[in-house]
Order: structure tokens, then C-alpha cells, then sequence
């Protein structure tokens, strides 16, 4: 008897004790929602991300202004000290502007389209080819004796059914399509945007060659202007010539840098928590959710607890990621030095989905790891963003995977809404004005308060 009342005495202290942690937390939290919603920076640092730089696609002019405007805006937002951290990119150039158009008919209106990034171009002579529609890499393989000397027009429909999964499905025409058409003898390709907006902008990207095949030119053509390319070839019994001229080309590497800001932890400096965005952009648009939103977010992370004069235990490290979008040699550098200085990363967090309303975490740890996480969820209820999907030993985003496959640190990715993410993604619409200030805010706060639970717990 005496037994079972202390047993129940104990469990009732741990209950109690749970109870006051939490609700100690949940100030806390608070206080961070009250300061960033009130006075986050993080909506004015994007403005001028976008408006006085704009594009920043790694090797060019606006990559080396973004850098500076970085190590500036860290200092402003208290780090203990900023750095850069310097890489080798990729220094691809897209040149004079895309033009594709029917070669028998000077009336019909040219199409909408922009080279892929790192495709090669076609020169001042351009191609000039009949176009074969083919929907998918089946009908590819399937006509492929159809295909040599012509410019191959991938039609395949970004899929709105998979609620968020349209992109991983669609995407692949556009990485490899350009050496899967290549392989049959074709001269260029055309890629439907990968997109399910119902507009005419198209969605530039990477693609990735198959050395064993040339490198034919490639090139993304707007949703509207696909359907009107794809009604005309319907109808074309005589298979008409079109011209296609890009003139992109690949240039040496050159040096780039991760912008890094950090505030030293006061009882375990040498565990390292690390909060990202990638500060590359393609160059159509501004980069404002991909991935503007993701490195003011992150800055703000570091504010909103100099601002209300939280220490934290551990090391707190803001790391904006240099090319991201066409090579990811910023996360494998950070990756690379952390490794040779034998550092202890604890734990990684990055936002690389845009600036919309967040709903929760993707969460790659281990088990025991996410139960510790998930015991905080409550918390994150008053956000509407308790939504955490685990995946075990990995999926928090493409920047710090490097560090999950290098120490097995665990990782956060945040997860918003999206709804509108694929719109304006790699578009000339991924400008500051498609920004919600509330809703970027709100994804800071959710962000810090991870932060600042991983921080005080440990993982």
C-alpha cells in the first residue's frame, strides 16, 4: 500500500513538474510571437533583399551584393560576429533573351520561354527543327526512332491531385529531360513549367546532363503557351519548322561564400544549432519566397532573442547558403569545414518553402529524437502549426542534409502551407509584393520557438 502511494506520488511530481515546464515554455514562446509579430524585421529585410538586389543566381553581380548585404544585416540584428565562408560555384549565364517562334509564319505570336539553368545554348544560329510532342518518358522510349533532329516538347501536367507532391512528380522533365532526348538524336527540348498556375510565366530551374549524351539546348515554356504549342502541333500534318535561339553558356567556377552570423551558447558552446535559407536565386523574379523568405526568417531567429535578452545554452548559427539552386556547394562546404574542425552539430533547421502560413516541421532524427519532439507539439497548437511528419535519419531540407549525412544531426524543415509556393517558384512572379508580411512573421515564430526548445533541452 505504502508502495503504491509513493509510486503515485512520484508520478504525480513528474506530472506537476511536466506541467511547469511547460507552461514556462509557452511564455516564453510567447514572448517570442509578441516581439516578432510587433516588431519582427524580418518583412523590411526582405523588402530590401529583393528590391535593392533582386535576383542573386550564384557568379553573378547580385550573388557578391546579396553576400555583403548579409554580413550587414546579421551585425544590425545582434551576432556575436559575422563571417563569410567562401565556396567555389557555378557561374552559369543565360545571356540575350530566348526567342522561339514558328519559322514558316512571321504573324503567329512568339512563345513564352526561358533557358534551364545550366543548359547550353544554341548559338547565334539557333535550331531550327520540326517539334514532336511527347506527354511523358514512356512515349518517349517508345518513338524514339521518331525523335532524332528535332526539338522535343515535353507536355507533361504538373499533377494538382497530389496535394503538394506535383512538383517531385513533374520536375523530372525538367532535370533530365534534355539528355534523355538527347540520347535519341534530338537537337533541344521544351519543358511544360513546372507549375499549376494557370498563367503564361515560365518556370526556369536546373537540369542536370548525362555526360554520355551531348548537351543539347533545353528550355521551359510557359502553361498557356504550352497548350497553344500543343493545339497547333494537333494540327500540323505537315510537322512545320520552328526556331529556337538561347544563348546561355556555362562559365569556369568562381568564388562564392556562405554568409554566417552566430551568438556563442553560454554552457555548451561547442553543440551547434544551425538556421538556414539559401541566399541564391534564379534570376527571372527576386527570389522573395525561394529563398528570401527562408534567410529573413532565419535572421530573425537570431533577433527576436538578442531582442528579448535570451542567452542561449548552446552555439545559435545563422548560415545563408550560397548555391543551393544549381549545385548545393554552399551545405557541402558547411558541411566540409564543420567536419575538419570536428565540430558537434546538434541539431539543423532550415526554411526553403516559401514565406506562406506555417503548419508544422519535417522532422529527420531518430526515434527517440522525435519523441522528445513530438512531447512539445502543444506548444506549437496555438500557431496552427503542430503538423511534424518524421522521417528517420533525415529530411529537413537540401542545405543541411550534408551535415544529417556527416554527424547524424537532426533536422527541421519548415513545412508551410504552399499553396501558392508553385505559382511563382523559379518564375518572374517570385517577387517581394507576393509576400505576406503576417505570414512570414509567423513562420519566424515557429522557427524560434524549435529553436529555443532544442536550445534549452537538447535533442
Amino acid at each position: 500500500m505504502y508502495k503504491n502511494k509513493f509510486i503515485a506520488a512520484i508520478i504525480l511530481l513528474f506530472i506537476s513538474g511536466t506541467a511547469f515546464s511547460q507552461n514556462e515554455d509557452s511564455v516564453m514562446i510567447k514572448k517570442i510571437s509578441d516581439e516578432i509579430l510587433q516588431n519582427g524585421t524580418a518583412y523590411n529585410n526582405l523588402r530590401s533583399l529583393c528590391k535593392t538586389i533582386g535576383q542573386r543566381l550564384s557568379g553573378s553581380p547580385g550573388m557578391y551584393k546579396a553576400e555583403d548585404w548579409g554580413v550587414k544585416v546579421l551585425t544590425a540584428s545582434g551576432a556575436d560576429k559575422s563571417y563569410k565562408q567562401q565556396c567555389m560555384v557555378p557561374h552559369w549565364v543565360r545571356g540575350k533573351k530566348e526567342v522561339f517562334n514558328a519559322a514558316f509564319n512571321t504573324k503567329m505570336k512568339p512563345f513564352s520561354i526561358l533557358s534551364l539553368g545550366n543548359a547550353a545554348g544554341t548559338g547565334s544560329k539557333g535550331v531550327t527543327a520540326s517539334v514532336i510532342e511527347i506527354k511523358n518518358f514512356d512515349e518517349l522510349n517508345k518513338r524514339k526512332d521518331e525523335v532524332k533532329g528535332k526539338i522535343v516538347f515535353y507536355n507533361y501536367r504538373y499533377n494538382k491531385k497530389l496535394l503538394g507532391g506535383g512538383y517531385g512528380d513533374a520536375v523530372r522533365y525538367r532535370s533530365s529531360g534534355a539528355s534523355n532526348a538527347a540520347k535519341y538524336g534530338a537537337l533541344a527540348v521544351i519543358v511544360r513549367s513546372v507549375t499549376a498556375a494557370n498563367d503564361n510565366n515560365p518556370h526556369t530551374g536546373a537540369l542536370r546532363y548525362n555526360d554520355s549524351f551531348p548537351k543539347i539546348p533545353a528550355v521551359a515554356i510557359g502553361p498557356n503557351d504550352a497548350d497553344r504549342l500543343s493545339n497547333f502541333l494537333a494540327k500540323d500534318k505537315f510537322r512545320l519548322p520552328f526556331n529556337l535561339f538561347t544563348h546561355s553558356q556555362m562559365l569556369p567556377d568562381t568564388i562564392g561564400h556562405n554568409i554566417i552570423g552566430e551568438i556563442k551558447g553560454s554552457e555548451f558552446p561547442d553543440e551547434i544549432i544551425t538556421i538556414g535559407g539559401h541566399l541564391d536565386s534564379w534570376d527571372p523574379g527576386e527570389g522573395a519566397h525561394d529563398d528570401g523568405a527562408g534567410v529573413v526568417q532565419s535572421i530573425e531567429v537570431l533577433r527576436v532573442f538578442k531582442a528579448l535578452g535570451y542567452t542561449p545554452k548552446r552555439t545559435i548559427r545563422i548560415v545563408l547558403f550560397a548555391n543551393e539552386e544549381n549545385g548545393l556547394r554552399g551545405g557541402n562546404k558547411y558541411m566540409e569545414e564543420a567536419k575538419a574542425k570536428n565540430e558537434k552539430h546538434i541539431m539543423a533547421m532550415e526554411s526553403d518553402g516559401g514565406g506562406e502560413t506555417p503548419k508544422g516541421f519535417s522532422c529527420g532524427m531518430t526515434e527517440e529524437q522525435y519523441a522528445k519532439v513530438k512531447s512539445w507539439k502543444n506548444l506549437f497548437s496555438m500557431f496552427d502549426a503542430d503538423r511534424f511528419s518524421f522521417t528517420k535519419g533525415g529530411g529537413g531540407g537540401a542545405d543541411i542534409g550534408p551535415l544529417q549525412a556527416a554527424f547524424k544531426t537532426a533536422q527541421f524543415g519548415l513545412n508551410p502551407a504552399g499553396n501558392r509556393y508553385f505559382d511563382y517558384h523559379h518564375a518572374a512572379t517570385d517577387v517581394f509584393e507576393n509576400v505576406h508580411e503576417r505570414e512570414l512573421h509567423m513562420g519566424a515564430v515557429v522557427m524560434a520557438a524549435m529553436v529555443y526548445l532544442v536550445d534549452k533541452y537538447g535533442l
